[in-house]
């Protein structure tokens, strides 16, 4: 499946999303699944798919990235022909982008047993949940990146509380810029709030650019332009 302009890995037109999700059949596996979206002309792939070989992509890369900035890591993962314009791939990549800056920032975690956890999670945050469950599973990202570097589980105290919040702090700020969904936007500005959180709880300084510029308006019918902080023209409004 190449990746092409439009949402749809199989012809490449628009998805069109339901109230009310349905049985389908995935064009590529074959197998059925209830799915609130499908394409223009019927095709549905389903989120295994979608993700199998983006996500092999993105562990392979933050094994080996010596990188110190989570934003260059997920640049780089992007240009990856199995990194779609949009998809829950990126609810494992920004995660996994900031467990590899963290480890390279010495953070103290084991990267390899680290990462297999983060696939593990992310994996089970479906496609579409920005719009079907109002919080977007690069915000989740975080969260399950902030998760793993302190231990929580349900029945921890201040690891429980970190998590939680940073979801909210990378969800709030997401939101603040507005629909439609953009996978990269979201992404960046998810990780862009994690770098903060991680220094200001941490004291460890994941490295950003002075701009993150995003390269992929192009392949997004739906892109903000000028509205988008990342907009390669750069006319994003100051606050």
């Amino acid at each position: 499946m190449d990746r092409r302009e439009g949402a749809c890995l199989m012809c490449g037109r628009e998805l069109v999303y339901y109230d009310k999700a349905g049985k389908m059949k995935c064009s590529v596996c074959g197998q059925s699944f209830e799915s609130h979206a499908s394409c223009e002309e019927g095709h549905f792939v389903c989120d295994g798919c979608h993700a199998e070989k983006g996500i092999t992509a993105i562990m392979e890369g933050c094994q080996t990235t010596t990188s110190r900035s989570p934003i260059a890591v997920m640049q780089e993962l992007m240009e990856n022909p199995f990194i779609y314009m949009h998809g829950p791939e990126h609810h494992v990549m920004a995660g996994a982008a900031l467990l590899a800056a963290y480890h390279n920032c010495g953070g103290d975690i084991d990267i390899s047993q680290a990462l297999e956890e983060m696939r593990a999670r992310g994996s089970e945050v479906p496609g579409g949940v920005c719009g079907m469950w109002g919080c977007c599973g690069a915000a989740v990202s975080t969260g399950i990146f902030m998760s793993i570097i302190t231990k929580a589980t349900p029945l921890t105290g201040r690891s429980w509380q970190m998590s939680n919040r940073m979801t909210s702090r990378a969800l709030a700020a997401i939101a603040d810029l507005g629909g439609p969904r953009c996978c990269k936007r979201d992404c960046f500005t998810a990780v862009k709030e994690a770098v903060a959180v991680v220094r200001e709880e941490t004291g460890i300084e994941m490295e950003l650019p002075e701009r993150i510029v995003c390269t992929f308006s192009k392949e997004n019918r739906q892109c903000l332009r000028q509205k988008c902080p990342y907009h390669l023209d750069g006319s994003f409004p100051e606050k």
